[in-house]
């Protein structure tokens, strides 16, 4: 059987306004008492797997989980810059709402070409795919035959998943990444790439 390398891909538990739609981007919004709850049920989740190294986005809401969970395991989680979600710039912290109303056309134009649009002082999602997922392949070849966990975003996490589908980032929002679901995908050493588990 050719050797793989396992990644446990979650996403980060529920943070602050949750409950109405908005664009946090890389600020450093705090997790919900929900959102540590589901961390501590992910901890319990994962028990029985054999991780051996965990990587997360260094933002609070990744990071937190990333120290609750890897300590389960006997390692040290493993902080990056790299896996922060997209920087949405001057957008940063709005409402979905508030953005319709103050710049419709530019809400407009994000909707029409989500891969190159990019925000004012942010990124599109070119810019994010060109610094996750060599991010991604670096974690893989470093850890061959391995099992690991990795912390990230809505977006990060669904970049990284359409690269393993070979699906366009156009796709971006034809999956579902609820806060602390977990993905698996698997990464064999002939190049082949399986998501074994998706939003579960």
């Amino acid at each position: 059987m050719t050797p793989k390398t396992r990644i446990y891909l979650i996403r980060h538990g529920e943070v602050e306004g949750a409950a109405t739609p908005r664009y946090n981007g890389q600020g450093d919004v705090t997790l919900t008492p929900r959102g540590r709850e589901q961390y501590q049920a992910m901890a319990r989740r994962l028990a029985q797997e054999k991780i051996t190294a965990c990587y997360s986005s260094d933002l609070t809401r990744c990071a937190w989980g990333a120290a609750l969970i890897a300590p389960c395991f006997g390692i040290e989680p493993h902080l990056t810059a790299a896996l922060r979600e997209l920087n949405i710039g001057d957008w940063e912290g709005m409402t979905w709402q508030e953005l319709m109303t103050r710049y419709p056309s530019e809400w407009q134009a994000r909707l029409d070409d989500i891969v190159n649009f990019r925000v004012p002082n942010g990124e599109n999602l070119l810019d994010v795919e060109a610094r996750v997922i060599p991010k991604i392949q670096q974690i893989v070849a470093a850890h061959p035959d391995e099992e690991l966990l990795v912390v990230g975003h809505g977006g990060v996490n669904r970049v990284i998943l359409l690269n393993a589908l070979g699906a366009p980032l156009s796709a971006l929002f034809n999956m579902e990444q609820s806060y602390c679901c977990l993905n698996i995908i698997d990464y064999y050493a002939d190049g082949k790439t399986v998501v074994k588990l998706l939003n579960g």
